[in-house]
């Protein structure tokens, strides 16, 4: 298939049905939640719990959960990519096994009609950012064609270094945003995670507002701790939903925070409510 020219959209374009349209009483925001921070729900559970609260989707599951999740009427919002061990996105020596990997699992991720799988740009090492990003670059180039023509959206992810990920090279937005322009690609965008950068740089709702065409998919956290996103934490997150709604953005946004209450369907209900712009 030949290969779209690229101009920058105002936000990705999932290709779902009507489960992943945000409903009267949902808000403008199609919210979902990361499976991983509730622990102690079985995935069925946390499905049926989602669903009630008003979420559309479950974030950062694999193939052998996407069914489950479908069958509650929900999305899997961010897929992993499952296949051959490689090493990390910013090594030229593991290009050829990533592109392959990513190659075979959009294919998979397009049958399931799952919108966005995630990848990750590795660790510094003594490596220069320029370095790094010419090799990661190079890589989503190759994997680019594949997600276009899967329409599915290869999210590279922010992580703070400074705290949870030392030494990460994709934690800052301004590296990920020239990566993400060099690439050229609509269908290879940034995952803004809120928590992470606001440890690392803060100032999120002009960063996202100046950058907005290169995001593609949002996560929550409260600073500090990674726990509820409220007022026990320093982000505004009623003014960030309203000013990422206000964008036109028609993507995901994924709780990833972890409860640290006596309730964690409770926090979870108070994210939504709160979220609900």
């Amino acid at each position: 298939m030949k290969r779209r020219s690229f101009f920058p959209l105002a936000a990705s374009t999932p290709f779902l049905g009507a489960a992943a349209q945000a409903a009267p009483g949902q808000g403008r925001l199609k919210q979902s939640v990361s499976k991983w921070c509730f622990k102690n729900y079985s995935l069925e559970e946390l499905c049926r719990e989602s669903k009630r609260i008003g979420l559309v989707g479950i974030d950062l599951v694999g193939p052998d959960e996407w069914p489950t999740i479908q069958k509650f009427g929900l999305v899997p919002t961010m897929g992993s990519v499952r296949g051959e061990r490689t090493g990390p996105l910013n090594r030229k020596e593991n290009a050829d096994a990533i592109v392959k990997k990513y190659q075979a699992g959009l294919k998979v991720a397009a049958a399931a009609k799952v919108p966005n799988v995630i990848i990750m740009s590795g660790n510094r090492e003594g490596m220069s950012d320029e370095e790094g990003a010419d090799n990661c670059v190079a890589a989503l180039k190759r994997i680019a064609p594949a997600a276009e023509d899967a329409g599915v959206t290869v999210c590279l992810e922010l992580l703070n270094s400074k705290v949870n990920h030392p030494d990460y090279m994709c934690d800052h937005t301004s590296w990920g945003v020239d990566v993400m322009k060099r690439v050229g690609s609509p269908r290879v965008k940034l995952l803004y995670d809120i928590y992470h950068m606001q440890i690392m740089e803060g100032d999120i709702i002009r960063t996202i507002r100046d950058n907005y065409d290169y995001i593609g998919h949002f996560h929550t956290g409260g600073n500090p701790g990674r726990h509820e996103i409220d007022d026990t934490q320093e982000s505004n997150y009623k003014g960030i939903s309203r000013a990422i709604a206000d964008l036109g953005y028609d993507g995901y946004f994924a709780h990833e925070f972890i409860p640290a209450g006596p309730d964690p369907i409770k926090s979870l209900e108070q994210a939504f409510e709160i979220c609900k712009v």
